[in-house]
């Protein structure tokens, strides 16, 4: 794989350490900012709020730029909006700078994979995929912890400014890493770019995406009481567990990615079955430390399995504007995250008990695995072009994979 996969690996990496940390450092800066935990915890919202802007707006103003420079314009805009939170001088000027970290998110990710699949063979885009999502995935095993733990001990505005001198590093690697030819400004016009989205495979690509991660949010939102409430963790266990959970989804990943670049819908099809009985079975897991461990492992790996697949499928269903619906789809994952999580605090509120948001997140896997049918049955009904092996060629002499063969 090109070395140029690691710089958008360690922009990544900044940009799920940001994301996640503000989780662990809620109670310090409530305390510092003199406002409540519920209130503080609008920061979180604020960033995804950013991201679900962004990552469209962001992708179409640019859609003329070369990708580098979009890539290293987005680094500057996230190294921006942590300096600033890092600086803010009190609630409402954080939020404002959290909104403006999430910004860049979705745009980077969905410009960062449509570049890195430029970079490989055909039969290798799943798995550049991967490589740049795992910047993300440990993010959670290494990112977030030691973040959290500095801000614990040196205080959380030196955590925020520590994550800017990670998004300089993302840049430096950037400028000196990606080639010039393999990041060149794309032909199609911005209208062009819209147009793509009026598809129908790319809107169930993307409400597969809601779906399938609105489930791992709705568990994963909640993960807390039960590990303490049900499987009768202490609090202070939480922290390894959820490192646990990182190293399942970095497996999950990899794992997904490498099959995906032979069966791109047997992996998603598997990964949304393996994501739902695990969540059914959370329940009957959470009885002891040792299972609940398990679970929570199997969880982060059933999960991100089908994140390259699902990146991937809707890059292909919008051939002629895959960085705008690239990017679209990190704003659906970030719709599920909020989505998910309301859902499954529904079935928490409604006295169901402490497992049955896992339960809720079952139910919205189940509908993720029917809304991936609906898209094979359409693809196979409206499938322009005629297959030739593992491609076909559609209109304008795009290659791309065959869903006719069901991969």
């Amino acid at each position: 794989m090109p070395l140029a996969l690691l710089a958008l690996a360690v922009g990544a990496f900044g940009l799920g350490t940001t994301e996640f940390v503000m989780m662990g450092l809620l109670p310090d800066v409530a305390d510092d900012l003199g406002v409540s935990i519920p209130g503080a915890g609008h920061l979180v919202s604020a960033y995804a709020l950013g991201v679900v802007v962004g990552a469209p707006l962001l992708a179409a103003a640019t859609a003329r730029m070369a990708r580098r420079t979009v890539l290293i314009a987005l680094m500057a805009l996230f190294v921006a909006g942590n300096a600033l939170s890092a600086l803010a001088p009190d609630h409402d000027w954080l939020l404002a700078a959290r909104f403006l970290s999430g910004l860049p998110h979705g745009a980077f990710f969905g410009v960062g994979a449509v570049v890195a699949t430029t970079m490989v063979a055909p039969e290798r885009k799943a798995r550049s995929v991967s490589l740049m999502f795992l910047g993300l995935t440990m993010a959670n095993v290494a990112g977030v912890p030691v973040a959290t733990l500095m801000g614990q001990n040196v205080g959380w505005r030196a955590t925020f400014l520590g994550v800017s001198a990670i998004g300089l590093a993302a840049m430096a690697s950037l400028a000196l890493l990606i080639p010039r030819d393999a990041a060149a400004a794309p032909r199609s016009a911005l209208r062009g770019e819209l147009a793509a989205l009026r598809s129908l495979p790319v809107w169930l690509a993307l409400g597969t995406t809601v779906a399938g991660f609105g489930a791992l949010f709705a568990a994963y939102s909640y993960i807390t009481p039960m590990l303490t409430g049900t499987a009768g963790y202490a609090e202070t266990s939480v922290t390894l567990l959820l490192a646990l959970f990182g190293v399942g989804a970095t497996a999950g990943n990899l794992l997904g990615g490498r099959l995906a670049d032979h069966s791109l819908r047997g992996t998603l099809f598997g990964g949304l079955a393996s994501l739902t009985a695990i969540l059914v079975l959370f329940p009957l897991l959470m009885r002891t430390e040792v299972s609940a461990a398990i679970a929570v492992t199997a969880l982060g790996t059933a999960a991100f399995v089908t994140g390259s697949p699902l990146q991937l499928m809707v890059m292909e269903k919008a051939s002629a504007a895959p960085s705008l619906a690239s990017s679209a789809n990190q704003a659906a994952f970030n719709l599920a995250n909020a989505g998910g999580a309301w859902i499954g605090g529904l079935a928490l509120a409604a006295g169901f008990g402490t497992t049955s948001p896992a339960l809720a997140g079952a139910l919205l896997s189940a509908f993720g695995v029917g809304v991936a049918a609906v898209a094979y049955a359409v693809d196979r009904r409206v499938a322009p072009g005629v297959a030739v092996g593992r491609e076909r060629v559609v209109a304008g002499g795009v290659p791309q994979r065959s869903e006719v063969s069901g991969v």
